[in-house]
């Protein structure tokens, strides 16, 4: 079993007391003590999501082996050769053995079993259930049969539109309604749950992660930008074509091909379609899969003008001086090389001095210091630094990491204003010098106190003064989406709950800008950072309020506004935002790590050019 595959749980769950309580609505468990005898697979996987036969004990269940997985969720998936004439009832099922399996493709299988329904992550996940046959016995017929013929999954057979409306008596769950593979992708998709399928030649959407796993769209133009990803573009396209993939042969016996964005999947990749939490619809390969590399490179933006400003943000995942020299080196290298070596350059994601070790240590000079010194020997400035310590385990992420914002300036550039009395607790304020806005506390955190930043992140502000202009640059690092249902969740449209948090934390900033250009009405603020939300969300709406400020990153055509690649979608999550008195400007998203399979970090840095 290789381990470089943890994250299936090897458990069944159930489902019946979260039928009777309404968690997977729409449907009706039978009791414990019900068997029915000669079912098909149709009968089991029925019309809708959850099976009308949960909770029952069946016999004489038959089919012929497609899949065998030996690590993880250990089991088999067996398919009826002789389907129905509905579209809607699936001919796979995935039965749960616990063990390795016994069996091998092609045996022609009679079972014994429990209809259940196994929610992967838990029934508060939202996600959709599997519907499988648990505590099996097994009578092997024959062997060697040959396999049902696989559906082919492909652009005309995927519907444009994703899900249905859920049912509002149901509390927006789609469990309870009868699938209409005709016109939903999703409502496809469930109808080919557990059957062999296979597609052709495809495009790579998601690089190859740790943990074996890409994805790819069986839909050569949807939402495609010029890279090869596939565009996440509003909550109304979630891009239908998006597929998981995954090899049901452990790694040591057939190494998981490393691909990158824009790469082809080639030939033919067959194997029943599985349902799991880390993405949904996950085709679990049987035959071996097959990457073309089409040699997606790095970009590099352009050097700032000697009277231009450059600032930009980046998100180094986590970065302490436990990481390997290698990991500072590279995101030195892309910061002298690929952001050009950028005026004013604000980190995320910066740990304290011991990183994740839970022991009180707050202070970070070790790990900026390290990083800086990298940036120097990769041919880059000697970045001078400003930061505020945060109190220990109060802004969230890893525990014991103390992730802040850093605000690395060139000072042969730039240089900071410096206003004493800035720490975790204080918060920065807006006052008038002279008629021209100016900051109380530099660098200084932004209401630290408001509920809105419990266990997250406070906004760093600085002043800095370029070419004899002043310039407020605003650092974030905005709450998760943690808690968020997935695209693929029973509940249509998803439950987006961490959104909230972000709302509230957006007005706080929104206000603070506001203040800000009330006093100096051409003042030039950038609100820069990983804002964890898209372009065109709640969380950036609420920080353009009132015109304070204008998102950069739609300064870009639609097709190139992205920062992060999840689950085959590029989006956007880092942002850098203007104030009215930054006219014209050169924006830049700087495509170097979400769309490969050797990354740096998960994000992609952003630069904004502009004469203060």
């Amino acid at each position: 079993m290789p381990s470089s595959i943890p994250r299936f749980a090897a458990v069944s769950a159930v489902v019946a007391a979260a039928l009777a309580a309404g968690l997977l609505a729409g449907s009706t468990s039978a009791s414990a003590e019900d068997s029915a005898a000669g079912v098909r697979i149709h009968d089991i996987q029925g019309t809708t999501r959850v099976s009308p036969l949960v909770g029952t004990q069946v016999t004489g269940v038959t089919g012929i082996v497609t899949g065998v997985r030996t690590y993880g969720s250990r089991g088999f998936w067996i398919q009826d050769p002789q389907a129905d004439a509905n579209p809607a009832t699936s001919e796979g099922l995935f039965v749960f053995t616990s063990s390795v399996p016994t069996v091998a493709v092609g045996d022609a299988v009679s079972l014994n079993g429990t209809v259940t329904e196994y929610v992967p992550g838990g029934l508060n996940s939202g996600n959709q259930s599997l519907t499988q046959l648990s505590k099996p016995v097994i009578t092997v017929v024959s062997k060697g049969n040959a396999l049902p013929a696989p559906v082919t999954i492909s652009a005309w057979s995927v519907p444009d539109e994703y899900a249905p409306e859920g049912d509002p008596a149901a509390a927006g769950s789609i469990n309870g309604l009868t699938l209409d593979p005709e016109t939903y992708a999703l409502d496809y998709y469930e109808s080919l749950e557990g059957t062999n399928v296979r597609i052709g030649s495809s495009r790579v959407v998601g690089a190859t992660d740790p943990y074996a796993e890409l994805w790819v769209s069986v839909k050569p133009f949807e939402n495609r930008n010029w890279r090869g990803g596939t565009v996440y573009g509003s909550y109304e396209s979630q891009n239908t074509g998006r597929l998981q993939i995954q090899s049901l042969t452990p790694l040591a016996q057939q190494p998981f091909p490393k691909a990158n964005v824009g790469d082809r999947l080639t030939g033919t990749t067959e194997g029943p379609l599985d349902f799991n939490q880390f993405g949904g619809y996950t085709l679990t390969a049987r035959t071996p899969v097959t990457v073309e590399d089409r040699g997606l490179e790095r970009e590099s933006t352009a050097k700032q003008h000697k009277n231009e400003l450059a600032v930009a943000t980046y998100n180094v995942e986590n970065l302490d001086p436990s990481d390997p020299q290698e990991k500072f080196d590279a995101l030195a290298k892309a910061v002298v090389d690929n952001l050009a070596a950028p005026d004013i350059l604000a980190l995320e994601e910066i740990q304290d001095n011991n990183g994740a070790k839970n022991d009180g240590t707050v202070a970070a000079d070790q790990t900026v210091k390290k990083f800086t010194d990298a940036i120097v020997a990769a041919g880059g400035p000697a970045y001078e630094w400003r930061s505020i310590d945060p109190q220990n385990n109060k802004d969230g992420g890893e525990p014991g990491g103390n992730i802040r914002q850093v605000f690395l300036f060139n000072p042969e550039r730039v240089s900071f204003t410096d206003r004493a009395g800035g720490d975790a607790a204080a918060a920065t304020a807006v006052t008038g010098e002279k008629g021209r806005a100016a900051l109380t506390l530099s660098p200084g955190r932004i209401d630290p106190a408001n509920t809105a930043w419990e266990s997250s992140r406070k906004p760093l502000a600085g002043e800095f003064v370029f070419r004899g202009r002043t310039v407020f640059v605003i650092a974030n690092h905005f709450g998760s989406k943690g808690g968020d249902e997935s695209l693929v969740s029973h509940h249509q449209p998803p439950n987006r709950s961490s959104e909230a948090k972000r709302l509230l934390q957006a007005q706080a900033v929104n206000a603070f800008v506001k203040d800000i250009v009330a006093l100096e009405k051409q003042a030039d603020v950038l609100v820069v950072g990983d804002i964890n939300d898209f372009e065109f969300s709640g969380t950036t709406k609420a920080l353009t309020d009132g015109g304070a400020l204008y998102p950069a990153v739609k300064s870009l055509p639609r097709s190139e506004r992205y920062s992060y690649v999840y689950q085959g979608n590029s989006q956007v999550l880092d942002q850098i935002l203007t104030s009215p008195g930054v006219h014209h400007f050169a924006y830049d998203s700087v495509h170097i790590n979400a769309e490969f399979a050797d990354q740096d970090s998960d994000h992609d840095p952003q630069v904004l050019r502009f004469r203060p």
